[in-house]
């Protein structure tokens, strides 16, 4: 009887350690009483230095264009998004164009206009003041303008760590977290910490993920080079203490426990 009640207590006792505590895994719960207005203007990132635009000009004759289009480079493929975590190939993404490189001074080298400022300007703003430029020597020129090498990285308690690339150079964090495989069940989601560089200074922001009102954040929308970490939560850190054999030992005991009752079970017999 004693080794019985030792044997039920151990089970017990397992069973209450493997049980995970019940944490708030909701997100946004008061999305409908918070105002989205304000994160309109944090919508889009303005460029960086070192950041890589294809921009392509054209209109109804492309020869009148030709000379807004040197320095094209041939077709080339970049990763949109790596997965290092995970067994699935990478997306590759075919781009070309002529490509530009945004200095150290915020300039880009645009030919037949020289140097064009591109600093505090979005994607959509440089595309502005380039059609406004071209106008003065071609009727109604398109512009188009990609953003190639927009990268963040993504660590800590999600599914898929690593840094992806943005090719549309426009995302959020929500949407981050998805390509990341979203937060595991041991990731706090009530203090996600954002790391930021601007202008050559480091910020940081932590974020509640269960609370709308992170949309009125400037970190909801995500800039170039942007780091995201999810803290892993108490249950995740006892358990990165814990002896990496100890399943094999619990399996050992169990097999013990096992064998000691068959054996008790024959001798009353």
């Amino acid at each position: 009887m004693n080794l019985r009640r030792y044997m039920i207590c151990g089970a017990i006792g397992l069973a209450a350690f493997s049980c995970t505590p019940r944490q708030e895994i909701n997100y946004m719960k008061d999305i409908e009483s918070v105002a989205l207005d304000n994160s309109i203007k944090n919508s889009r990132s303005t460029l960086q230095p070192g950041d890589q635009l294809i921009i392509s000009v054209s209109a109804k004759d492309m020869d009148v264009v030709k000379p807004f289009n040197q320095n094209y480079s041939s077709s080339t493929t970049i990763t949109q998004y790596s997965m290092p975590s995970s067994n699935n190939l990478p997306q590759q993404l075919p781009v070309s164009g002529p490509t530009y490189m945004v200095d150290t001074d915020w300039n880009i080298n645009f030919p037949q206009i020289g140097k064009v400022v591109a600093k505090d300007e979005t994607v959509e703003s440089l595309k502005t003041k380039l059609v406004d430029l071209i106008s003065k020597y071609v009727k109604d020129p398109a512009v188009d303008i990609k953003l190639v090498n927009f990268k963040i990285s993504i660590l800590g308690e999600v599914s898929r760590p690593g840094t992806y690339v943005i090719p549309d150079g426009n995302t959020t964090l929500p949407a981050a977290l998805g390509l990341a495989g979203d937060l595991t069940p041991f990731g706090i989601r009530k203090n996600v910490l954002i790391v930021r560089n601007v202008d050559g200074k480091f910020t940081q922001e932590r974020v509640d993920l269960t609370s709308a009102q992170f949309f009125n954040s400037p970190y909801y929308y995500l800039r170039q080079n942007d780091l995201i970490y999810v803290e892993p939560n108490e249950v995740r850190e006892k358990a990165a203490r814990i002896d990496p054999n100890t399943g094999l030992y619990i399996s050992v005991a169990s097999v013990i426990a096992s064998i000691a009752l068959g054996v008790l079970a024959l001798t009353k017999k």
